[in-house]
Protein backbone atom coordinates (compact mmCIF):
# COMPACT_ATOMS: atom_id res chain seq x y z
CA UNK A 1 0.00 0.00 0.00
CA UNK A 2 1.51 3.52 -1.53
CA UNK A 3 -0.62 6.63 0.57
CA UNK A 4 0.64 10.40 -0.34
CA UNK A 5 -2.69 11.30 1.17
CA UNK A 6 -3.97 10.52 4.73
CA UNK A 7 -6.82 8.02 4.88
CA UNK A 8 -9.22 5.74 6.74
CA UNK A 9 -11.70 4.16 4.94
CA UNK A 10 -9.14 3.08 1.97
CA UNK A 11 -6.58 1.79 4.55
CA UNK A 12 -8.24 -0.04 6.53
CA UNK A 13 -10.46 -1.55 4.11
CA UNK A 14 -7.43 -2.52 2.23
CA UNK A 15 -5.62 -4.15 5.14
CA UNK A 16 -8.60 -5.63 6.87
CA UNK A 17 -9.70 -6.95 3.30
CA UNK A 18 -6.11 -8.73 2.35
CA UNK A 19 -5.28 -9.99 5.46
CA UNK A 20 -8.75 -11.70 5.91
CA UNK A 21 -8.52 -13.18 2.65
CA UNK A 22 -4.66 -14.80 4.02
CA UNK A 23 -2.51 -12.07 2.37
CA UNK A 24 0.24 -9.88 3.92
CA UNK A 25 0.42 -6.10 3.26
CA UNK A 26 3.27 -3.33 3.77
CA UNK A 27 2.28 -0.05 4.17
CA UNK A 28 4.47 2.80 2.55
CA UNK A 29 3.96 5.99 3.89
CA UNK A 30 4.41 9.18 0.95
CA UNK A 31 2.72 11.47 3.06
CA UNK A 32 5.60 13.67 3.38
CA UNK A 33 7.39 12.68 0.46
CA UNK A 34 5.69 12.62 -2.78
CA UNK A 35 6.91 9.26 -5.54
CA UNK A 36 9.31 10.28 -7.78
CA UNK A 37 10.45 12.98 -5.39
CA UNK A 38 13.38 10.56 -4.23
CA UNK A 39 13.75 7.82 -7.25
CA UNK A 40 12.26 7.75 -10.39
CA UNK A 41 8.63 6.36 -10.68
CA UNK A 42 9.70 3.61 -12.81
CA UNK A 43 12.32 2.66 -10.22
CA UNK A 44 10.51 2.38 -7.27
CA UNK A 45 7.68 0.29 -9.26
CA UNK A 46 10.19 -2.09 -10.77
CA UNK A 47 11.54 -3.00 -7.44
CA UNK A 48 8.52 -3.22 -5.59
CA UNK A 49 7.76 -6.04 -8.20
CA UNK A 50 10.98 -8.30 -7.04
CA UNK A 51 8.87 -7.99 -3.62
CA UNK A 52 5.33 -7.88 -3.93
CA UNK A 53 2.54 -9.33 -5.82
CA UNK A 54 0.16 -6.13 -5.91
CA UNK A 55 0.31 -2.42 -5.53
CA UNK A 56 -2.54 -0.34 -3.98
CA UNK A 57 -1.58 3.15 -4.59
CA UNK A 58 -3.04 6.31 -3.25
CA UNK A 59 -1.82 9.17 -5.35
CA UNK A 60 -2.04 13.13 -5.98
CA UNK A 61 -1.72 12.83 -9.83
CA UNK A 62 -3.38 9.86 -11.79
CA UNK A 63 0.16 9.99 -14.18
CA UNK A 64 1.51 8.64 -11.27
CA UNK A 65 -0.31 5.13 -11.40
CA UNK A 66 -0.13 4.90 -15.27
CA UNK A 67 3.57 5.68 -14.99
CA UNK A 68 4.01 2.77 -12.67
CA UNK A 69 1.61 0.07 -14.51
CA UNK A 70 3.64 1.01 -17.86
CA UNK A 71 6.65 -0.30 -15.92
CA UNK A 72 5.41 -3.58 -14.25
CA UNK A 73 3.50 -6.81 -14.77
CA UNK A 74 1.55 -6.94 -11.43
CA UNK A 75 -1.19 -5.40 -10.95
CA UNK A 76 -1.44 -1.27 -9.63
CA UNK A 77 -5.27 -0.70 -8.06
CA UNK A 78 -5.96 3.02 -7.95
CA UNK A 79 -7.23 3.52 -4.66
CA UNK A 80 -7.63 7.45 -5.22
CA UNK A 81 -6.15 9.85 -7.68
CA UNK A 82 -6.65 13.53 -8.55
CA UNK A 83 -8.97 12.28 -11.66
CA UNK A 84 -10.53 8.80 -10.31
CA UNK A 85 -11.70 6.88 -7.26
CA UNK A 86 -12.58 3.69 -8.67
CA UNK A 87 -12.80 1.65 -5.86
CA UNK A 88 -15.05 4.17 -4.19
CA UNK A 89 -17.96 4.45 -7.09
CA UNK A 90 -17.97 0.17 -7.14
CA UNK A 91 -18.88 0.29 -3.45
CA UNK A 92 -21.35 2.94 -4.10
CA UNK A 93 -22.85 1.07 -6.99
CA UNK A 94 -22.98 -2.23 -4.86
CA UNK A 95 -24.63 -0.36 -1.99
CA UNK A 96 -27.82 0.94 -4.66
CA UNK A 97 -27.81 -2.55 -5.84
CA UNK A 98 -28.57 -4.02 -2.29
CA UNK A 99 -31.07 -1.29 -1.77
CA UNK A 100 -32.52 -1.70 -5.16
CA UNK A 101 -31.72 -4.34 -6.99
CA UNK A 102 -31.27 -3.91 -10.63
CA UNK A 103 -29.71 -0.77 -11.15
CA UNK A 104 -30.57 -0.28 -15.30
CA UNK A 105 -33.02 3.03 -14.84
CA UNK A 106 -32.01 4.05 -11.95
CA UNK A 107 -31.97 7.62 -11.53
CA UNK A 108 -28.85 8.99 -9.47
CA UNK A 109 -28.18 13.02 -8.39
CA UNK A 110 -24.80 14.41 -7.69
CA UNK A 111 -24.57 17.63 -6.39
CA UNK A 112 -20.85 19.64 -5.72
CA UNK A 113 -18.17 19.16 -7.27
CA UNK A 114 -16.96 17.25 -10.58
CA UNK A 115 -14.36 15.44 -8.74
CA UNK A 116 -12.47 11.97 -9.03
CA UNK A 117 -15.61 10.48 -7.78
CA UNK A 118 -17.85 12.22 -9.94
CA UNK A 119 -15.54 10.88 -12.80
CA UNK A 120 -15.84 7.74 -11.45
CA UNK A 121 -19.38 7.68 -10.93
CA UNK A 122 -20.12 8.84 -14.49
CA UNK A 123 -18.25 5.83 -15.73
CA UNK A 124 -20.08 3.14 -14.05
CA UNK A 125 -23.65 4.93 -13.82
CA UNK A 126 -23.00 4.71 -18.11
CA UNK A 127 -22.00 1.20 -18.26
CA UNK A 128 -24.86 -0.26 -15.80
CA UNK A 129 -27.51 1.93 -17.23
CA UNK A 130 -28.07 4.58 -14.96
CA UNK A 131 -29.92 7.78 -15.42
CA UNK A 132 -27.07 10.20 -13.55
CA UNK A 133 -27.87 13.72 -13.33
CA UNK A 134 -24.97 15.84 -12.33
CA UNK A 135 -25.00 19.54 -10.49
CA UNK A 136 -22.05 21.69 -10.28
CA UNK A 137 -21.08 25.10 -10.75
CA UNK A 138 -20.34 26.01 -14.24
CA UNK A 139 -16.83 26.20 -14.01
CA UNK A 140 -16.57 22.69 -11.62
CA UNK A 141 -18.13 20.46 -14.47
CA UNK A 142 -16.71 17.12 -14.52
CA UNK A 143 -13.93 16.16 -17.28
CA UNK A 144 -14.72 16.87 -20.88
CA UNK A 145 -13.06 13.79 -21.64
CA UNK A 146 -14.72 11.58 -18.79
CA UNK A 147 -17.79 12.61 -20.57
CA UNK A 148 -17.35 11.88 -23.88
CA UNK A 149 -16.33 8.39 -23.05
CA UNK A 150 -19.04 7.64 -20.94
CA UNK A 151 -21.99 9.33 -23.37
CA UNK A 152 -20.26 6.76 -26.04
CA UNK A 153 -21.01 3.81 -23.65
CA UNK A 154 -24.23 4.68 -22.96
CA UNK A 155 -25.51 4.42 -26.28
CA UNK A 156 -25.40 0.79 -25.79
CA UNK A 157 -26.85 0.91 -22.37
CA UNK A 158 -29.36 3.23 -22.47
CA UNK A 159 -27.82 5.48 -19.87
CA UNK A 160 -28.64 8.90 -19.38
CA UNK A 161 -25.54 11.50 -17.80
CA UNK A 162 -27.02 14.78 -17.95
CA UNK A 163 -25.11 18.22 -16.73
CA UNK A 164 -27.08 20.85 -14.21
CA UNK A 165 -26.29 23.89 -12.57
CA UNK A 166 -29.25 23.98 -10.65
CA UNK A 167 -29.39 21.56 -7.72
CA UNK A 168 -33.10 21.19 -7.03
CA UNK A 169 -33.47 20.72 -10.87
CA UNK A 170 -30.88 17.74 -11.05
CA UNK A 171 -32.26 16.03 -7.78
CA UNK A 172 -35.78 16.27 -8.95
CA UNK A 173 -37.77 13.07 -8.81
CA UNK A 174 -34.13 11.21 -8.27
CA UNK A 175 -34.07 7.90 -5.70
CA UNK A 176 -31.02 8.74 -4.36
CA UNK A 177 -28.31 12.43 -3.67
CA UNK A 178 -25.07 11.73 -3.62
CA UNK A 179 -22.25 14.96 -2.56
CA UNK A 180 -18.57 14.65 -1.46
CA UNK A 181 -16.74 17.51 -0.12
CA UNK A 182 -16.79 21.15 -1.68
CA UNK A 183 -12.71 21.05 -1.64
CA UNK A 184 -10.46 17.79 -2.05
CA UNK A 185 -7.16 17.07 -1.06
CA UNK A 186 -5.22 18.97 -2.66
CA UNK A 187 -7.17 22.23 -3.57
CA UNK A 188 -7.01 23.18 0.20
CA UNK A 189 -5.36 26.30 -1.07
CA UNK A 190 -9.18 27.50 -2.92
CA UNK A 191 -11.30 26.16 0.17
CA UNK A 192 -12.53 29.75 1.24
CA UNK A 193 -12.94 30.76 -2.47
CA UNK A 194 -14.82 27.03 -2.56
CA UNK A 195 -16.87 27.61 0.44
CA UNK A 196 -18.55 30.69 -1.38
CA UNK A 197 -19.01 29.12 -4.90
CA UNK A 198 -20.30 25.89 -3.11
CA UNK A 199 -22.91 27.27 -0.77
CA UNK A 200 -26.03 26.87 -2.99
CA UNK A 201 -25.11 23.16 -3.64
CA UNK A 202 -25.12 22.25 -0.03
CA UNK A 203 -27.65 18.71 0.76
CA UNK A 204 -29.76 20.11 3.13
CA UNK A 205 -33.43 18.79 3.63
CA UNK A 206 -35.15 21.53 1.95
CA UNK A 207 -32.46 19.79 -1.08
CA UNK A 208 -33.55 16.05 0.02
CA UNK A 209 -37.37 17.04 -0.25
CA UNK A 210 -36.64 17.75 -4.45
CA UNK A 211 -36.00 14.20 -4.90
CA UNK A 212 -38.37 11.47 -5.18
CA UNK A 213 -40.11 9.68 -2.03
CA UNK A 214 -37.65 8.28 0.76
CA UNK A 215 -34.55 8.96 -1.62
CA UNK A 216 -31.38 7.85 -0.30
CA UNK A 217 -28.49 10.24 0.88
CA UNK A 218 -24.94 9.44 -0.05
CA UNK A 219 -21.41 10.53 0.17
CA UNK A 220 -17.98 8.72 -0.01
CA UNK A 221 -16.53 10.69 4.07
CA UNK A 222 -15.41 12.04 5.08
CA UNK A 223 -18.07 14.60 5.37
CA UNK A 224 -17.63 18.12 6.74
CA UNK A 225 -20.75 18.54 8.23
CA UNK A 226 -22.47 22.34 7.88
CA UNK A 227 -20.80 22.75 4.79
CA UNK A 228 -21.36 20.17 1.62
CA UNK A 229 -24.29 18.41 3.78
CA UNK A 230 -26.43 19.11 7.11
CA UNK A 231 -26.05 16.40 10.42
CA UNK A 232 -30.15 16.31 9.51
CA UNK A 233 -29.16 14.75 5.96
CA UNK A 234 -25.90 12.92 6.94
CA UNK A 235 -27.77 11.47 9.98
CA UNK A 236 -31.12 11.16 8.99
CA UNK A 237 -32.91 7.75 8.70
CA UNK A 238 -32.30 7.63 4.39
CA UNK A 239 -28.77 8.12 4.80
CA UNK A 240 -26.44 5.06 3.62
CA UNK A 241 -23.23 6.68 4.34
CA UNK A 242 -21.96 4.02 6.78
CA UNK A 243 -23.17 0.86 4.64
CA UNK A 244 -21.04 2.52 1.49
CA UNK A 245 -17.78 2.23 3.98
CA UNK A 246 -18.27 -1.00 4.77
CA UNK A 247 -19.09 -2.07 1.53
CA UNK A 248 -15.65 -0.80 0.52
CA UNK A 249 -14.09 -3.72 1.93
CA UNK A 250 -16.51 -6.05 0.37
CA UNK A 251 -15.79 -4.53 -3.24
CA UNK A 252 -11.91 -4.39 -2.75
CA UNK A 253 -11.87 -8.57 -2.00
CA UNK A 254 -13.57 -8.82 -5.02
CA UNK A 255 -11.11 -6.72 -7.16
CA UNK A 256 -8.47 -8.96 -5.41
CA UNK A 257 -9.79 -11.76 -5.76
CA UNK A 258 -10.78 -11.27 -9.61
CA UNK A 259 -7.05 -10.35 -9.81
CA UNK A 260 -5.61 -13.20 -8.14
CA UNK A 261 -7.45 -16.11 -8.71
Amino acid sequence: LIFEKPSLRTRVTFEVGIQSMGGFVVFLDHTQARLGERESIPDVARNLQCWVQGIVARVYEQRVLEEMAQNITIPVINALSDKFHPCQALADFFTLEEKFGALKGLKLAYVGDGNNVCNSLIFLAARLGVNLRIATPASYAPAQDVLADAKRVAKETRAKIELFTNPAEAVEGTQAVYTDSWTSMGFEAEEKMRRQVFKPYQVNRKLMDQAGPGALFMHCLPAHRGQEVTDEVLDGPTSVVLQQSENRMYVQKAILHALYT
